[in-house]
């Protein structure tokens, strides 16, 4: 009697144990098994929650290398999807902690999202907290000199626009050079007419829609551009990332274009967390971009 008992409790302390994880949103759910696997040990969460706007409440994380730097760090801005009604910097944690173990002094932004705020708000949250690093990073060891961005599926296309469209960093005194590199991963581009639920709510109520597409904006001097998307993404199709490519080489811009095959939407982001990196090396060949583009970068320095 006394091992049923036992056994009951047990029983009822993982169901409870896997409700709760189960209760969790997707990308947490992704976190909590990427901690759950030994790796990226040189990574630590170095400031948490820093309010980058007071007036919304909006904050960000620094994650960075466990290892002594002798110079200051590139650095990665990464800004999560959701759809734009949907996300926390909190449940991205993976993504941090993945690139800080590669080297790189690793930001995770929140943003604003629907009902909260539409099209512009979020892009405008998103150009101040890219603001910010660049006039305060420097204090966390980071090199406001080599500041990359990167994000996935509506971070994607923030991030984007911030690269692109001048304006959302110009209101801010900053010029789009201070990006000196974009890896996206899964992006919406070219989804004009909006018809899905989450694009009708964030931008239907936009007087000039054309000017929320990220591919009305490619011009040849852009910060390079590293797009990517799964073949078997049926949320955000391929053509969207295929397409910006395109324009960009037409424009005379840098632009290079990775498909990752039978990949869906949520794969490519699933595939930076430790337990499914099998699924495609997409962390991988975001680092090289990153490592090619700070290469580049310390060599011209170097040649002045």
């Amino acid at each position: 009697m006394k091992w049923i008992l036992v056994l009951i409790v047990v029983g009822l302390v993982l169901g409870g144990v896997l409700y709760w994880l189960l209760s969790q949103p997707g990308p947490r759910q992704l976190d909590i098994a990427n901690n759950l696997i030994p790796g990226d040990g040189n990574a630590r969460l170095l400031v948490s929650d820093q309010i980058y706007d007071e007036d919304q409440g909006l904050g960000l994380d620094i994650w960075a290398p466990r290892s002594g730097a002798s110079q200051r760090l590139p650095v990665v801005v990464f800004i999560y999807g959701g759809g734009w009604h949907a996300g926390s910097k909190d449940h991205y944690a993976f993504a941090g902690r993945a690139l800080a173990h590669r080297g790189f002094l690793t930001v995770l932004a929140d943003y604003r999202l629907f009902p909260d705020a539409r099209f512009p708000g979020f892009v405008e949250d998103s150009a101040r907290a890219v603001s910010w690093v660049h006039d305060n990073i420097a204090r966390f060891g980071g090199d406001p000199e080599t500041i990359f961005l990167s994000g996935q599926s509506a971070g994607a296309y923030n991030v984007m626009m911030l690269a692109l469209d001048r304006q959302w960093l110009g209101r801010l005194g900053k010029q789009t050079d201070i990006i000196k590199g974009v890896a996206a991963l899964a992006g919406p581009y070219d989804f004009y007419p909006f018809d899905s639920n989450s694009t009708k709510n964030s931008f239907g109520d936009y007087h000039k829609p054309d000017m929320t597409q990220p591919v009305n904006f490619v011009r040849p001097d852009a910060p390079p551009l590293w797009l990517s998307t799964g073949t078997a993404d049926t949320q955000v199709r391929p053509r969207n990332s295929r397409i910006l490519h395109d324009r960009m080489l037409e424009a005379g811009g840098d632009a290079e274009y990775v498909e990752y095959p039978d990949m869906g939407h949520l794969e490519i982001m699933m595939a930076v967390a430790k337990p499914f990196r099998y699924k495609g090396p997409v962390l991988d060949d975001m680092v090289a971009f990153f490592d090619s583009r700070a290469a580049q970068l310390q060599a011209a320095a170097q040649a002045d």
